[in-house]
Order: C-alpha cells, then structure tokens, then sequence
C-alpha cells in the first residue's frame, strides 16, 4: 500500500474527478462526504419540477469505486482541519491524517443574512431540497382543489422563485409547462393553466452571465409560456403567506430560492481569506496560501482567470480543477516539475427555458431555440455517469416530449397541508 495519503473532502464533481485520475498513481485515498452519494446537480431541478426521479441524477459514492482498493470511502462531516498537524476532525471527534489535502465541499444556497427565510422559501443543492421543492408544489395545486375561498386559492396557485440565474429560470419554466400542460385535465376545481408563476431579479436582466441578446431572448420566451419576470426588484421579505417585492406584498404560498449561495466553511478551516460568499481565496496552484500541501477546488474556491474575472461556479470547472490537482499531485510523487498556474477553459454557458427551448453560449458560437435545447440535452446526457442512467434520463426525457406528462410527480413525506 502506498504510503502517501490523499484526503479528499467532498464526492462532487471536482472531488471524483481528482480520484479517478489519480487512478494507478502510488496513493491511497480517503474520501469524504456528508452523503452516501454523487449528485449530479445541473439536473437537480427537474426533480424539483416532476421530470426526473431521484434515482436518475444520483447515484452511491462507493460503487464508483469498488474495483478501486486503495479508495476509501467514508459517510462523514469533516468539522476543522489542523494544516500544522496535517490532520482533518470529523463531527464527532475522529480524526485522520493525511499527506496531501483537498478540500471540495462545495456551496450552498444564501439568503443574504436572512437565513430565518429558509423554512418558506427552500434554496436547491441537494436531492432532499428538490423533493422538499416537488412536495410543496404538487401540495399547492392539490390544497387549492379543495379551497373554497378565491384568495387564499389564488395565493395557493401562485409560485415565486427569486433570481432568475439558470436555475431560477429553468425552474420557472418548467413550473409553467406542469402547469399548463401537464396539470390542466386531472383537476375538476381548479384550472392550473391559470397558475402564475413569478420570477423576481434584482438585477436589471434575467441570466446576466450570458450574452444580453440570448438573455432577451429567454426573457421573452418565458413570457410566452406564462411566466411573470420582474426584473431590478429586490425580495425584501419572505414569509409564510407570501413575499415583499420593495414595498408591495405578493400572497403566494410556494416560494423557491434561486438568488445567491454561500461556500462551505472551508476558509474559516484553515483562517484563510474569503470573498463576500465565504469562498477561500487560493493561489494561481489551487492552494490554500502558505499551505503547499492543502488544494481548495469547485464552488469552495475563488479562482481567478487570466482576465481577472472569475472563474465560474460550474460542473466543468470543478472537473478541471480535479484533473489539475491530480497532475500536481503525480508530478509531484515522481519528482517531475510540476504543472504551471491552472488555466480554465469555458466549454460554454447552457440554460433551459423549458420544452423544445434553451440557450447556449459557446463565446464564438451562440444558439437559442429548439437546436440549443437538443444541444442542452444531449450534453447534459453526454456527462451523465454510466451507461444506465443516460438512457434512463433520455427515456424520461422522450417520454415528456412526446405525452407531454411529467411522470415523477410523487408527493413524499407529505407535510400537514402547510402547517410547517
């Protein structure tokens, strides 16, 4: 068994790709997440949206890497890291050491220091926040089947998501298809297509990341299919019975997420610097500053292009930065000279706005429309793990297209009729 020891905290896309590539190298690797599994989050939201079941986005940690002796997996949360001592905490108390560490625990959602708005108005990163998501709007239109006073039915039918970022917008979008689409012929008291879906940016566009005509674009095509864009407003209030958009009160009874997130304490580990979203401030390497022994990758870190703009919380970029820790890592055990500063290439900025419609920003190339939706789809099934679950998803994914009936719309570990 090999004597140097790699940690790794966190099973996301950074933290698998750096173990599958230092696959053969003369390490043994502990890896640890708080969950049993990969989730495979650019499609969380259609699990929150009814289109896709748990089962097909996620799949169990370990069984990567059952072929893979020297890997060891463990279900834990790492609390504190000691860099002096070269040595991580678990919750609980246990601790391991290690040789090399590399932190990649991710992000998750903020409310901009109002986290008392998190019970009413639930963020998205983890499958038990996508359920918790589908429960509450599939329970919205079933509560307003059976309400007979028009207000509170009209709040019921009425679903808010804040930030109109990709995941703001495509959860806009598919909110409005399971509405008018879906939904319409299996209710006798209520006509869903009458639903309104709101969508709150404080900014001055939807998706301000890509380029403003493809911004414009997703814009008008979310009107088309029924959604209500409100842009330059900001959330002020978030409350069981409904949000404050600057001083005016809007009743709506489902409320999601979708403005901001917040990195893992990792900086805070290691009393490193962080940016205003808590992400550690590494070096040109990927190292914690002062620490040659300790890597900070994914939604953790802030990482800066050779332009001086961020490089982006992404898929693609924790997968890069995984495989670029894992060349260090071998260079460094076979005495070679080590790679220079990483260098992030963007593959290309990708949004949904709902069926047969996305936008896609390639930087030389720009798509919108019905190509870039195939476009969407068939990346988005290219990086799907394993042979199974791409033709799980492209099934379901044919299945809706052409029915037009989202078929995961289980309500599970059903809450009190919005007692919480």
């Amino acid at each position: 068994m090999a004597d140097h020891h790699v940690v790794i905290v966190g099973g996301g896309f950074g933290g698998l790709q750096l173990a599958n590539d230092l696959k053969g190298a003369p390490v043994r690797i502990t890896l640890i997440d708080r969950r049993n599994h990969h989730l495979f989050q650019p499609l969380l939201y259609q699990v929150a949206t009814t289109l896709l079941a748990t089962s097909e986005i996620a799949w169990p940690i370990r069984s990567f890497f059952r072929d893979r002796p020297e890997v060891t997996t463990l279900l834990a949360e790492v609390v504190g890291v000691d860099s002096g001592q070269h040595r991580v905490t678990l919750k609980g108390g246990e601790t391991i050491d290690y040789d090399t560490l590399v932190l990649a625990t991710g992000a998750t959602h903020a409310y901009f220091g109002h986290d008392e708005w998190e019970p009413v108005a639930p963020g998205l990163k983890t499958l038990e926040d996508a359920t918790t998501i589908r429960r509450r709007v599939l329970l919205a239109f079933e509560q307003a089947e059976l309400e007979k006073d028009s207000a509170a039915r009209d709040a019921l039918l009425t679903f808010t998501i804040v930030g109109a970022g990709p995941t703001g917008v495509e959860l806009a979008g598919i909110i409005a298809e399971l509405a008018r689409t879906t939904l319409p012929k299996e209710f006798r008291n209520i006509d869903t297509s009458k639903a309104r879906i709101i969508l709150v940016e404080a900014g001055p566009r939807i998706l301000a990341s890509f380029d403003k005509e493809l911004s414009a674009y997703a814009h008008k095509a979310l009107e088309t299919v029924g959604v209500e864009v409100h842009t330059g407003e900001s959330v002020t209030l978030c409350t069981a019975e409904g949000v404050t958009m600057g001083d005016k009160f809007l009743p709506t009874r489902t409320i999601v997420w979708a403005a901001g997130v917040q990195a893992s304490p990792a900086a805070a580990w290691l009393g490193i610097a962080a940016d205003r979203n808590g992400r550690a401030i590494v070096d040109k390497e990927l190292r914690a500053p002062g620490e040659n022994d300790v890597y900070i990758i994914g939604d953790t870190a802030a990482v800066m292009r050779e332009d001086g703009s961020p490089v982006p919380g992404i898929a693609p970029a924790a997968k890069q930065q995984g495989a670029y820790v894992a060349k260090r890592i071998r260079a460094k055990l076979s005495g070679r000279a080590e790679p220079g500063p990483f260098v992030y290439h963007h593959q290309g900025s990708l949004a949904t706005i709902g069926k047969s419609a996305a936008i896609i920003d390639f930087g030389w190339l720009k798509l919108k429309g019905w190509i870039a939706w195939w476009v969407w789809g068939l990346a988005h099934i290219y990086f799907l793990i394993g042979t199974r679950w791409r033709f799980a998803v492209a099934w379901s994914w044919l299945w809706i297209y052409v029915s037009r009936q989202h078929s995961a719309r289980l309500i599970t570990q059903r809450e009190t009729m919005r007692e919480e």
